[in-house]
């Protein structure tokens, strides 16, 4: 358990099309001292950061058709002390770099647990800083981890447009979706 006490006072946004991992983190959060309200798309994510002023939002990259990054800085527009944390299941240097960009506080992968979560809201004034984030590793990445990078990077830059980013990277589209529907090739330690 965490030994960082949450502040009082405001409440903690979840933003997440997945109503059962919305839940169970919910309650989870709650349990921690949180008072936590929850919504599943951007315009009633923007309506309760109007109305309840949380501030902390947890908010998923994914959102059914829309994406989390476009939302962070109107959310923070609306309340500017709010600490944003971006989850992902499809967790990627390009992504994680722009959330930070955007006005992110941290940055993390699902699956994440609740003590994770409260750790990157509470702990530090400052988020980490973009350098932290891009430190080239010991060995090279994998071709297949290099690709999903790169793909990731140009998916950003075109705002989550399947069509553009196939276009811009010269695939198909239905290639591409085959592509993004797969988890990210994670880096494997040397086995020998």
């Amino acid at each position: 358990m965490n030994d960082v006490a949450p502040p009082t006072g405001r409440p903690l946004l979840i933003v997440d099309d997945d109503a059962t991992f919305a839940r169970v983190l919910g309650r989870a959060l709650t349990s921690r001292g949180f008072d936590v309200i929850a919504c599943d798309n951007a315009d009633d994510a923007r309506a309760l950061s109007r109305r309840h002023q949380p501030r902390y939002c947890v908010l998923d990259l994914k959102l059914g058709d829309e994406n989390g990054l476009r939302l962070i800085p109107e959310l923070q527009t609306l309340v500017p002390d709010m600490r944003v944390l971006l989850l992902t299941g499809y967790a990627s240097i390009a992504t994680a770099v722009e959330a930070i960009k955007r006005g992110a506080h941290d940055y993390l992968a699902k699956p994440v647990d609740a003590d994770a979560v409260v750790r990157a809201l509470l702990d530090g004034d400052t988020g980490p800083d973009i350098d932290d984030l891009v430190d080239a590793p010991d060995a090279p990445l994998p071709l297949r981890r290099l690709e999903w990078e790169h793909i990731q990077r140009v998916l950003t830059e075109c705002e989550g447009n399947i069509s553009e980013t196939a276009r811009r990277l010269g695939m198909h589209r239905r290639t591409l979706q085959r592509k993004l529907s797969k988890h990210p090739v994670r880096e494997r330690p040397d086995e020998h």
